[in-house]
């Protein structure tokens, strides 16, 4: 595999030279060499953990290296805060954004670059950023407030911004993963059309697909190592893949067509209210069979995270009812809607699937401790807890010093085999899936989808909510389109079409 390198005719406009950065007890980033020329796409890959971000907020000031050189446009510099990056030139549109709500998209965007130290020149100001706007064909009102906008908007708004201060490289952070489809392709073309201008990109994302479609070069970490830089032309998704990982890794999980038992979980005319008061699950239909896996697809904040907590009992119901096995659980509490065989896997795993601070036995039988099987005369065997937590880490394949550890220092694919590990170990029936992927790289991924379907064989009735629209059409039999509460569209998974989707995932029904 040929290594990829800078012209020795064009210096590189940033280069790293043995960036370390320690953390108690890990090596984040372990004597990075890094280059990213004048005018190119350069993606950072590597799995949880690898140190991307870490890199990244070291680029940006956020941290500061223990050892190592950064040199901007030939220059050395220390970078003490962002404001110092952004003086510099470097500027980075995070994941979760740093908008102020109540704001207009302008006083967003200008706040802290006004001309002078007294006054600000609105009318300048807003002349410019239409320049700016209209040049990568961007349609913002800019007297609009940012709650008042889409995801997508208001990243379009983070990224005029740091064109606004000029920047001459440009960090973006897993960029994609609030757009639909459409959004993520207009999102490349403008990438594209940065590079002819001469702006120089990082690129961060864990999707192998975005990597080959935007990048001129990738580098690839692992364990805090660059392992190699290369041209992306001259490498497949597979080869990257296994740069990653460190081995061969299976991209579709083969799924067996099944016939659909009787149904498992019934949801007749369910509406709730979100925690602002507002309606945000509004009249939803849905059957879920046994042996069927539903794909619920849709952009964050349609309604998909109010459903999940109506189903697991965390959220009450205004209207509506739930059967699951043919009995109304609707005003079940959460432990009662688990006992009756419904599983779930919620979309914050430290949040709400775990408790960081207890060790890994104590979080496989959380919610599980009042069982028998746990219990010798009536009181906890830690015995049998003790067997139990081993033999999940050998079947679920955890990487783990012992039960004992504590599951805050586990890898995000780690943390979702023990969440795994301990609902498939109550013999669901039914099973609510949240972003089961979110964050994890293709090892982790391809590990959880094979573990999905053999639930879904099993003949658990899955239902998987997903922002990833491949991971959608690859385990899905059904697929419904989520918009502001509704159910706005249907499809069976051999018709299922990812532009229509993506067109409705943004509300743009047929014929309109």
């Amino acid at each position: 595999m040929k290594q990829a390198s800078e012209p020795a005719s064009q210096p590189p406009l940033l280069r790293l030279d043995n960036l370390t950065k320690h953390f108690p007890q890990i090596t984040a980033n372990d004597c990075i060499h890094l280059e990213i020329a004048r005018g190119e796409v350069h993606c950072l890959l590597g799995e949880n953990g690898a140190g991307k971000s870490t890199l990244a907020e070291c680029l940006y000031g956020f941290l500061t290296p223990d050892s190592g050189k950064i040199y901007f446009k030939g220059h050395e510099v220390r970078l003490g805060s962002p404001s110092d990056a952004i003086q510099l030139g470097i500027g980075m549109v995070h994941q979760h954004f740093v908008l102020v709500q109540p704001l207009t998209v302008l006083e967003n965007i200008i706040a802290g670059v006004g001309s002078t130290r007294f006054f600000l020149d609105l009318p300048a100001s807003e002349k410019r950023l239409k320049e700016l706007a209209n040049n990568y064909d961007l349609h913002l009102d800019f007297n609009a407030r940012i709650w008042q906008l889409s995801v997508g908007e208001q990243q379009w708004v983070e990224i005029l911004k740091a064109l606004y201060m000029g920047v001459e490289l440009l960090i973006l952070d897993e960029p994609t993963a609030v757009l639909t489809p459409q959004e993520a392709e207009k999102l490349f073309t403008i990438l594209r059309r940065m590079k002819q201008q001469g702006l120089s990109i990082l690129f961060i994302t864990h999707k192998l697909k975005e990597v080959m479609s935007v990048s001129d070069r990738v580098s690839v970490l692992r364990k805090g190592r660059l392992v190699s830089t290369v041209q992306t032309a001259d490498i497949t998704p597979q080869d990257l893949a296994r740069l990653m990982v460190g081995r061969e890794v299976v991209f579709k999980v083969e799924k067996e067509e099944i016939n659909p038992g009787p149904p498992i979980l019934e949801i007749h005319g369910l509406h709730a209210m979100n925690d602002k008061g507002q309606e945000a699950v509004c009249g939803i239909d849905l059957v879920v069979r046994q042996n069927q896996v539903i794909g619920i697809a849709g952009v964050s904040g349609n309604g998909q995270k109010e459903l999940f907590e109506v189903l697991v009992g965390v959220r009450p119901a205004t209207q509506g009812k739930i059967l699951l096995a043919g009995e109304e659980i609707t005003r079940h509490t959460p432990r009662e809607i688990a006992r009756m065989g419904l599983a779930q896997v919620p979309e914050d795993r430290l949040e709400e699937g775990l408790v960081p601070d207890f060790t890994i036995e104590e979080n496989l039988i959380l919610g599980l401790q009042h069982e028998q099987r746990f219990k010798q005369k009536g009181l906890m065997d830690f015995k049998k807890i003790r067997a139990f937590a081993q033999e999940c880490i050998q079947q679920f394949e955890i990487a783990a010093r012992s039960p004992l550890q504590t599951t805050r220092t586990l890898s995000g694919g780690n943390l979702q085999k023990v969440i795994l590990a301990r609902e498939f170990s109550a013999r669901p029936r039914c099973l609510i899936a949240n972003q089961t992927t979110r964050g994890l790289d293709v090892g982790a991924t391809e590990y959880v989808h094979r573990r999905l379907l053999e639930q879904r064989q099993q003949g658990v009735g899955i239902i998987l909510i997903s922002e990833d629209l491949d991971e959608i059409l690859s385990l899905s039999d059904h697929i419904v389109v989520f918009f502001k509460g509704e159910i706005i569209g249907q499809f069976a998974q051999a018709d299922a079409d990812i532009q229509s989707i993506g067109l409705l995932m943004a509300g743009v029904r047929e014929g309109t």
